[in-house]
């Protein structure tokens, strides 16, 4: 992924009002983000348990999408839906977010299980690595994993447009 600026964040954000996107917190630490190992830019949000954000490349442009999520967790041992990460506890969490346009706006929404963190670019790499759950031994080289975290979140995209 490119770098961005905070200007590109908040202009991207399909499921949220102008008003709303321009109050959302950035992350402060954008200049020292691994841009090379990253698919899609995602946080949470310090201030209001149970939300996040994620910014993903789409062909020449970013989309940004508002996420929220129960901070509870079901305590059980959960697969991310994105880079197929398993965690126990908190480690995934139903993402739901508000659909594009009008749709959204009569309130209609779509989730998935991802990595409660966002970091699903950074395990797929072997970045990173999940506190208690793990990942399975598959055949895919890292190039295959990554290209699977790619169409699995747009995939996800998709579904916020239709």
């Amino acid at each position: 992924m490119k770098a961005i600026t905070e200007r590109d964040i908040r202009s991207s954000f399909i499921n949220c009002s102008k008003t709303t996107a321009k109050k959302l917190p950035v992350p402060g630490d954008l200049d020292a983000q691994p841009w090379d190992d990253l698919d899609f830019l995602g946080w949470s949000d310090p201030s209001l348990p149970g939300r996040g954000y994620l910014v993903v490349p789409q062909d020449d442009r970013i989309v940004g999408v508002a996420l929220r999520y129960e901070t509870g967790g079901s305590g059980r041992t959960q697969m991310c839906a994105i880079c197929l990460t398993s965690h126990t506890g908190r480690g995934v969490s139903l993402m739901t977010a508000h659909k594009a346009g009008e749709s959204g706006r009569r309130g209609n929404s779509i989730g998935t299980y991802m990595c409660t963190d966002l970091a699903c670019s950074l395990y797929a790499r072997g970045k990173r690595t999940p506190a208690l759950g793990n990942r399975y031994r598959e055949n895919l080289i890292t190039d295959e994993k990554i290209e699977r975290v790619r169409d699995n979140m747009n995939a996800f995209l998709t579904r916020l447009f239709t």
